[in-house]
């Protein structure tokens, strides 16, 4: 049987982990905590629970050959991904996997001016979180090729879908940039994500780098506007740049003043995704329909 071990089994972790089992692999699933285990137990998957912040109390089921999909986040600070340097330390500690997928971020590239990027686009990240992002592609890469695993890495654009709107935003009336002023963004629907993880683990070659989203990018204002329409909510406030500046946190800042167009076309044509949700004025209903 085909073997896949989910390390980091969240939101998109357990949807991946369903269509895994219903394709017909034995799915492992690694978890914080024993009790972030519980429902995954109940559901028919094997768990290990691990902290990958205690490189001294890692240990790992025997995934000798088969394949690792890795969708842990980084650290909340610095500029390395410890949690995957971590995991690829312990993995070495054992016969390695033949493949590993990682679940990695668009925000490694360098452009953040509305420009196109494509998997050849300059990885020079403005954010520290962009920058961790790209060690923890490093250190995964690192391991294939000292040890003989095929690597392929998701550069994943915002995700959204049932129970993962912006609700708490939305309701608390925070401000928005103004529409005029608000460049592209990108995003991707959970359940589409979670069928490009699986293809990429089975069509996915040895150094391959796909750009995951939906190919429909439109701003955040914009993203936000619609939904608020779909949640049946009234709609942000929005302010000029400055005022943005001022009043929003750093966070949500840095998501409105950068922006870039994701180019999905290689994701598309090599790994043969079809997506249910080529835009978000399809995948908000449906989200909301599903919470």
């Amino acid at each position: 049987m085909k073997r896949i071990f989910i390390a980091g089994c969240g939101y998109i972790g357990r949807r991946v982990a369903r269509l895994a089992r219903d394709t017909g692999y034995e799915t492992t699933c690694l978890v914080r905590s024993a009790e972030h285990g519980e429902a995954l137990e109940e559901a028919g998957f094997g768990t290990t629970a691990v902290s990958l912040d205690d490189p001294a109390g890692i240990r790992l089921p025997e995934i000798a050959g088969g394949v690792v999909l890795y969708s842990v986040p980084p650290p909340g600070g610095g500029l390395f991904d410890t949690r995957a340097r971590n995991f690829c330390a312990a993995l070495a500690l054992s016969a390695p996997p033949a493949k590993i997928v990682y679940l990695g971020a668009t925000s490694v590239y360098s452009e953040t001016r509305g420009g196109v990027v494509t998997e050849d686009s300059p990885t020079i990240p403005v954010s520290a979180m962009g920058k961790r992002r790209l060690d923890a592609e490093a250190a995964f890469r690192e391991f294939g090729a000292a040890h003989g695993t095929a690597v392929v890495i998701l550069r994943i654009s915002g995700i959204y879908g049932p129970g993962r709107l912006p609700l708490m935003q939305i309701s608390q009336g925070q401000p928005l940039l103004k529409e005029e002023e608000s460049g592209p963004s990108n995003r991707i629907h959970a359940d589409d994500l979670a069928q490009v993880c699986l293809a990429a683990v089975e069509k996915g070659e040895a150094g391959a780098i796909f750009n995951v989203s939906d190919g429909n990018p439109a701003s955040m204002t914009r993203y936000f506007n619609a939904a608020a329409d779909a949640l049946g909510l009234p709609r942000q406030p929005q302010v000029n740049m400055e005022e943005a500046r001022r009043t929003m946190s750093p966070l949500m800042f840095s998501y409105v003043s950068e922006s870039r167009v994701v180019d999905n076309s290689r994701m598309l044509e090599r790994l043969g995704v079809r997506l249910r949700y080529p835009t978000m004025f399809q995948g908000l209903p449906a989200s909301v329909e599903a919470a």
